[in-house]
């Protein structure tokens, strides 16, 4: 697989640190932290493999992040 490029519009932050939280705090976190575009998926869901940048995407159970990555 090719490497993901760093996109102009994607904020200098790590998305390990929402593992972990509230599904709601994470997501108004990501909002401020200047994430254009925050998704929360429940587990298993099938998702498109399309990179766009300035997105995080969350895995919730139970509303609790439990998975975070770019795109």
């Amino acid at each position: 697989m090719a490497p993901v490029p760093k996109s102009p519009f994607e904020p200098d932050d790590d998305p390990e640190t929402y593992v972990g939280l509230a599904r709601r705090t994470a997501e108004e976190r990501a909002r401020e932290r200047g994430w254009s575009t925050v998704r929360s998926l429940a587990p298993g869901t099938i998702i498109t493999m399309e990179y766009l940048g300035g997105r995080l995407n969350f895995e919730v159970k139970d509303d609790v992040v439990t998975r975070s990555w770019k795109g």
